[in-house]
């Protein structure tokens, strides 16, 4: 029997472990894959704990939103994938009832994508959840252009080298921004316009030197908490402020006077703003299909773990060092 990640109550790393269960059935409008590799999420984490914003998980429950691997079966009235399919699967379902941690995982069709064959099945499991996450703030809504100003927080994370490839691409100018000196390097070699070490540095003066005093267009920020009123003062006359994550758990605070003064745009966004409009999804995966095909885009890995460690593989994720996308592989 396949061996499939589960926890039985919420907690820390330790509540994960591996439950051998039946193979399982690929209903209508479900895929079953044989995972080669899955990569880990910060709401994975949120997930385990019982913290997910979204729902409570119902225990025990199985977890995990990104795999790639190979197309073991498929449901009666799925048409698109057929077995033996080399495919990554796109955070868009709810996980409990669908999973990717474990050497099996069941997905619906949707949630399933084919790949550039360049990349291996390491690093297809890096790719949707930031891809698609930026895709939807920089392309969709943020309609980011060239020429502008972006700041990405938090740039040494999987989404962060993913916003400085995609910003670049567009023609934009990336500021990344990182709270520890001992990521400058590895952020270097992403090529940013700029780089700025909030530990060591004023944020908000930085981006104003940068920018000659008109402030960025356009904060794509996973911290929130109250950083974001230093970045909303750095921010352009109509620029828009992206919070997409919530590491910091004070409150976000905005400045109402800055923000009329300024009129500007803040919002909290989620990849489910593009998974849950057909349209809007079609793109974004056809986007990150090209950007990756052309060699635009390409996932960092910062480490692998084997499936006997997932739990290890976790407590890196918590540790907050990870320089790019932690992989379990199988």
């Amino acid at each position: 029997m396949p061996r499939i990640v589960r926890f039985h109550r919420t907690g820390d790393a330790d509540v994960l472990q591996l439950d051998e269960l039946p193979m399982p059935e690929a209903a209508a409008g479900e895929v079953v894959l044989n995972v080669e590799a899955f990569g880990l999420n910060r709401a994975e984490i949120m997930f385990r704990r019982g913290e997910y914003p979204q729902y409570e998980p119902e225990l025990p429950s199985t977890i995990g939103y990104e795999a790639a691997g190979t197309v073991a079966a498929v449901g009666p009235d799925v048409t698109a994938f057929k077995v033996g399919d080399q495919v990554s699967t796109i955070p868009s379902f709810k996980m409990g009832r669908y999973w990717s941690y474990g050497e099996v995982a069941r997905v619906p069709e949707h949630a399933v994508a084919f790949y550039p064959e360049r990349l291996s099945a390491t690093e297809a499991a890096a790719i949707w959840m930031p891809y698609i996450t930026t895709y939807g703030a920089l392309v969709e809504y943020g309609k980011l252009e060239a020429g502008e100003h972006i700041v990405i927080t938090a740039a040494s994370s999987s989404v962060g080298i993913a916003a400085m490839q995609m910003a670049k691409a567009l023609g934009a100018a990336p500021i990344a921004v990182t709270s520890s000196p001992d990521k400058r390097e590895f952020i270097t070699a992403q090529a940013p316009a700029h780089i700025i070490v909030s530990s060591t540095e004023d944020v908000a003066e930085r981006i104003l030197a940068i920018t000659d005093n008109k402030g960025a267009d356009m904060i794509f920020d996973p911290v929130s908490g109250p950083p974001v009123a230093e970045l909303c003062r750095a921010t352009a006359y109509q620029g828009r402020v992206f919070v997409y994550g919530r590491l910091n758990a004070e409150p976000t605070l905005f400045n109402v006077g800055l923000g009329l003064a300024k009129g500007l745009t803040m919002r909290g966004y989620s990849l489910f703003e593009v998974v849950n409009f057909p349209d809007v999804f079609n793109r974004a995966k056809r986007h990150v299909y090209d950007g990756l095909e052309r060699g635009d885009y390409q996932p960092v890995i910062d480490s692998t773990f084997p499936l006997e460690r997932v739990a290890d593989a976790h407590r890196h994720m918590t540790s907050n060092t990870q320089k790019g996308k932690i992989i379990v592989t199988v």
